[in-house]
């Protein structure tokens, strides 16, 4: 995997054994960040409500709060990483992290708790896949799939360390003692490795579409083929989130056991890193728009097929690992849609802009399944419901071509 040559975040082409080393780290960090602020959540959440008396509903509300806050502040957290590079804003990050979740641990009241959360959502910010994705994008830059690959290859991982380690944690110390651990993880190993391993600069100024030609962040964000790439993308990941999320009750009101439905989800999490190892050839033989709507059709086929398959449990599973390909495939599309349409100089800034809101619908996608459910009838109408807005979604993938977009010689547009 080789850097392209010139300059990344203002290095010169020697910058190859630091773009490397820049992600072995964030294969550390990502995955620490996630598990500690993400997935040990569900697993300690049912004991925080035992040990404190307040309800599971508003715990998770304030859970997707973090999530919520985490979004709005993408955008200045990518113009940060566009003029700083990755490694103070992701330092930073992790040195607010820290605290915030010492005080989830050790918080008194139902209100200290909901400030914990908030503080940790801004973390999440500087914590998560978009600075990862900017600094990888222009460290490597046409080598970039490989890149975010490996990434998202590693922290696909994530729940299978986490959670395991999340609940042996909370056996020996209780939910309070295991986010302390969490704690000592985020600042003992993100806060240096942050601070002293990731490759520092900004982001060149030489850095372009590969055409050559630069458009500017007001007039690409002012562009037809931006806000419609943001749908296409906000309905893809409502929809997957939504599914991830609420396939174990889908499962469970067509008849199957939680021990089944749970195996499907963790099928489902396989599929996923499998989607990602997709990505590659995939990226090779389409081009930007071809390649986004047919993600996005994969995402509304699967999650119809979830909707349509009552069973028996082998289809069901092949289903599911189905649906888990599409959504890892949709995690790296997010990862390049902007470098494919308007190159690597402002990716941080216009992929912030545009984070914003697939992170509030990703916040919201959990509890947005359910009341489906409850309104339409039961997660089969749910579900169906969900693939149509998935194809809504590959049908505004279609008006996404950026005017300079210059597709290669023999690659469909």
């Amino acid at each position: 995997m080789t850097p392209v040559s010139g300059r990344v975040f203002g290095a010169p082409a020697s910058a190859m054994v630091g773009a490397r080393r820049g992600l072995a780290v964030l294969c550390v960090t990502v995955t620490a960040s996630y598990g500690a602020l993400f997935y040990a959540f569900p697993v300690l959440a049912p004991s925080i409500t035992a040990d404190t008396g307040w309800s599971l509903t508003t715990v998770t509300a304030l859970f997707s709060a973090s999530q919520v806050v985490a979004g709005l502040a993408g955008i200045p957290v990518g113009r940060w990483v566009q003029a700083r590079g990755p490694r103070p804003v992701m330092t930073v990050a992790a040195l607010l992290a820290a605290p915030a979740v010492v005080a989830i641990a050790l918080a008194p009241n139902l209100w200290g708790f909901a400030v914990a959360w908030l503080v940790s959502g801004a973390a999440m910010a500087g914590l998560f896949y978009p600075p990862a994705f900017a600094a990888l994008t222009h460290w490597y830059g046409q080598d970039k799939v490989r890149a975010l690959t490996a990434l998202t290859l590693v922290t696909g991982l994530t729940s299978t360390i986490f959670a395991p380690l999340t609940a042996l944690l909370e056996g020996m110390w209780g939910w309070r003692g295991a986010y302390l651990v969490l704690a000592a993880v985020l600042l003992l190993v993100v806060v240096p490795l942050h601070a002293f391993a990731l490759p520092g600069g900004r982001s060149s100024e030489n850095d372009a579409h590969p055409s050559g030609q630069k458009k500017d962040v007001r007039s690409v964000v002012r562009s037809r083929a931006f806000w419609a790439l943001t749908a296409a993308l906000l309905l893809g990941c409502f929809t997957m989130n939504a599914v991830v999320i609420n396939i174990v009750p889908l499962l469970k009101e067509q008849g199957f056991g939680t021990a089944e439905a749970a195996w499907a989800l963790g099928v489902g999490g396989v599929g996923q890193v499998l989607g990602r190892l997709v990505y590659a050839p995939l990226e090779r033989r389409t081009g930007p728009v071809v390649r986004a709507a047919a993600v996005l059709g994969a995402c509304s086929a699967a999650t119809l097929l979830l909707a349509l398959t009552p069973g028996p449990l082998g289809v069901v599973l092949v289903v599911a690992a189905l649906a888990g390909m599409a959504r890892g495939i949709l995690t790296l599309l997010q990862a390049t849609a902007v470098s494919d349409r308007w190159g690597t100089k402002h990716y941080a800034t216009l992929n912030g802009v545009m984070h914003t809101p697939l992170m509030l619908a990703i916040a919201l996608a959990p509890w947005a399944g359910a009341a489906l459910a409850g309104s339409l009838g039961g997660y089969p109408a749910a579900f169906a419901a969900l693939g149509a807005l998935a194809a809504l979604g590959a049908l505004a993938a279609l008006a996404t071509r950026a005017r300079d977009e210059r597709i290669p010689s023999g690659v469909p547009a």
